[in-house]
């Protein structure tokens, strides 16, 4: 499965949209108000009306995959990994198949490595699961799988912004909307279960979301703006704001970085390269003796090829300043072929961490 591009052209006022608004729209019942004076502050002359049509538009189009909350998996329940495999090229394609026939399996990528070519996650609702998962499809297959779950995050954060309006893309507005107090609570309660699903797959394209989504779970419109605000202070949001498609962007090549750090300098590099902007994920993973060395994931985006490999520089050039790198202690994996993409299964893993509370038992 390959990624077809979209037939859309972003002009001015698109570009000023998408980059204002990949992570800080307005939790409050009329967002579309306070987000165009955001953008007239900013010299886009624009009003509510336009702003929703237009971004509207853009998620009619596919030039957005969605707008509103990116839910964060990790802390809604259950667990994830990334996992590789080696597939002979002339059983590639089965054993793709047979990887993707698995529902566990969200997304799988043909990455550019002479052993390590078959790159998929593994999303399960039991933490312990994905143990169990891996041996089927070693059975499947016949090939040894190799588990890479994350040790650390040290930065998730995808933007993709465009030359034009507000280029830094450091319009924030997620401070507006109620005042509210996180919990520790890591469990979810039966209505909460039902806003995650109601909000995983994005937000109504309506001038009044929040209130849509009060309607749909028959809660008020203050008890929704409440919960996605502390959701978004407790980590169980990442953010909210347009999710772009970043290939209608422009942004085609995707390139996976990964280092042979030495281990006791990676809680130093780590931050190091989460600062620069254009990484988009940064973790340590585990190493695999004898097959996989490299125990640092940095995930770059570029528009073309010279762009990547700029990118993937600054990066080298940044764990250059840590220790002497070798050309044998780092590689980048670029994606040559989408084989699925069918988003993590929240369903599963939400309701599984869902448990009554004092308040709906």
């Amino acid at each position: 499965m390959t990624r077809g591009p979209v037939d859309y052209e972003f002009d001015r006022l698109d570009r000023a949209i998408v980059n204002a608004f990949q992570g800080g729209f307005p939790v409050v019942e009329d967002p579309f108000e306070l987000a165009a004076g955001a953008l007239r502050e900013r010299g886009v002359d624009i009003g509510a009306a336009d702003l929703h049509a237009r971004l509207t538009e853009m998620v009619d189009a596919g030039a957005l995959s969605r707008y509103g909350a990116l839910v964060n998996a990790e802390e809604i329940g259950g667990a994830a990994s990334l996992v590789a495999l080696h597939a002979p090229e002339d059983r590639y394609d089965e054993i793709a198949e047979q990887v993707n026939d698995f529902r566990e399996v969200a997304h799988n990528y043909e990455r550019e490595h002479p052993h390590l070519n078959m790159w998929f996650v593994v999303s399960v609702a039991d933490s312990d699961g994905v143990a169990t998962v891996l041996d089927r499809i070693e059975e499947a297959t016949g090939q040894e799988t190799y588990d890479m779950p994350k040790l650390r995050e040290f930065h998730v954060g995808a933007k993709f912004l465009l030359d034009g309006p507000i280029p830094d893309g450091d319009v924030d507005l997620s401070h507006l909307g109620p005042s509210v107090t996180p919990t520790d609570r890591r469990s979810l309660s039966p209505d909460e279960y039902d806003l995650v699903m109601a909000i995983q797959g994005g937000f109504p394209t309506t001038r009044t979301p929040y209130a849509d989504i009060a309607a749909e779970l028959d809660k008020s419109v203050s008890w929704v703006l409440e919960t996605i605000k502390r959701f978004n202070e407790e980590g169980k949001v990442r953010r909210v704001g347009v999710i772009p498609n970043h290939y209608a962007l422009g942004y085609t090549e995707n390139g996976m970085t990964v280092w042979n750090v030495p281990d006791d300098l990676v809680d130093e590099v780590g931050p190091a390269v989460a600062e620069l902007e254009f990484v988009t994920h940064c973790y340590r993973r585990p190493r695999h003796e004898g097959v996989w060395p490299y125990n640092f994931f940095a995930m770059t985006h570029g528009r073309d090829e010279a762009e990547s490999k700029r990118r993937i520089q600054q990066v080298r050039d940044v764990m250059a300043q840590y220790w002497d790198v070798d050309d044998d202690e780092w590689d980048s994996l670029f994606s040559t072929r989408i084989l699925k993409k069918t988003g993590i299964r929240l369903d599963e893993r939400a309701k599984a961490n869902t448990v009554e509370t004092e308040e709906t038992a």
